[in-house]
């Protein structure tokens, strides 16, 4: 990290970048680091880019820039674990590249990486990060922050809640923000989410072994008002189950093929997930399926592994 901030020393324009579909860790770094940056080098032109996510617009906007190469700047992903989830691929321009992450580090892109796995969430990194080199962290950044550490660790409730994980965000907190009101905000959903809830409680299948699936279609989608991001929502849901141990939300895409959001309570999922072109955490993953076969191939997969975690 000590590279990292003599490399952001070295450069007048810097541009960050998180991953695509973001959730509010990915925002939460991005973001964070943006307004970190923005505070202790006011000299320096800092943006941040990507799509403008409308259901995590209370967390922040990013920066519209124009389609000019990133040459000569500074270029820093937050939160991505590979190289095709990157928004932006303008990033691929840039001067030099620096990943910071908290995910398996499978690939190891860019010219310096910070990658700590036993984080909670990449905005726990950048949190410390300014703490450690004693730059000043704003109101609005802390928030931020805030918001993606809270994210990321389901409100305290994942494995990866360090106590490190809650001395950040105390620190934090200690911050002038609406705490009560942001995470009201983070808690909250329309009825149309709900009526979606609902529809997952009443459909999933669920096997002996405790490994549920539901599938989410076009169809569904579109008699629901729902768009692709706003089914975030309803990932967490079938967790609340107590005879449910590992889950797979899979989202039928425009071409057919199905996103799969998958998660664990206990046994690891990930290596599943890097088989169907995917990854990420060991209980939080997400792949992808492209045939009726491979979404039963991978409800099997899950399923084998709760049993052989179990022995």
């Amino acid at each position: 990290m000590n590279d990292i901030l003599d490399k952001i020393k070295a450069y007048d324009e810097i541009v960050i970048h998180r991953h695509k579909n973001p959730d509010p860790d990915a925002l939460g770094s991005q973001l964070g680091l943006r307004d970190i940056l923005r505070t202790n080098f006011p000299d320096k032109k800092i943006s941040a880019v990507g799509f403008d996510e409308p259901t995590l617009a209370f967390i922040g906007q990013m920066d519209q820039l124009t389609d000019e190469t990133f040459k000569g700047k500074l270029v820093i992903v937050t939160d991505t674990a590979n190289t095709p989830r990157i928004d932006d691929a303008r990033y691929q321009t840039g001067d030099f590249l620096i990943k910071i992450d908290h995910h398996p580090n499978d690939d190891a892109y860019g010219n310096l990486l910070a990658v700590d796995t036993t984080a909670s969430s990449a905005s726990e990194i950048i949190a410390n990060f300014a703490f450690e080199n004693d730059l000043q962290v704003s109101d609005d950044a802390a928030r931020v922050l805030y918001a993606g550490i809270v994210g990321d660790t389901g409100r305290f409730l994942y494995p990866a809640t360090t106590p490190k994980t809650l001395y950040t965000a105390a620190k934090l907190a200690e911050h002038s923000f609406d705490r009560a009101g942001l995470m009201r905000e983070m808690d909250s959903f329309d009825m149309k989410i709900a009526r979606l809830q609902g529809y997952v409680y009443e459909n999933l299948e669920i096997s002996p072994e405790g490994v549920a699936r539901i599938f989410i279609t076009q169809e569904l989608m579109k008699n629901h008002d729902i768009s692709d991001s706003e089914t975030s929502a309803i990932v967490s849901a079938p967790g609340k189950i107590k005879e449910i141990q590992t889950w797979a939300i899979f989202v039928e895409q425009p071409d057919g093929h199905f996103r799969v959001r998958m998660r664990s309570k206990v046994a690891p999922i990930n290596d599943i997930a890097k088989e169907h072109a995917g990854g990420g955490h060991p209980l939080a993953s997400g792949a992808n399926s492209y045939s009726a076969q491979e979404n039963d191939d991978i409800f099997q997969e899950l399923r084998n592994n709760l049993v052989a975690f179990k022995k």
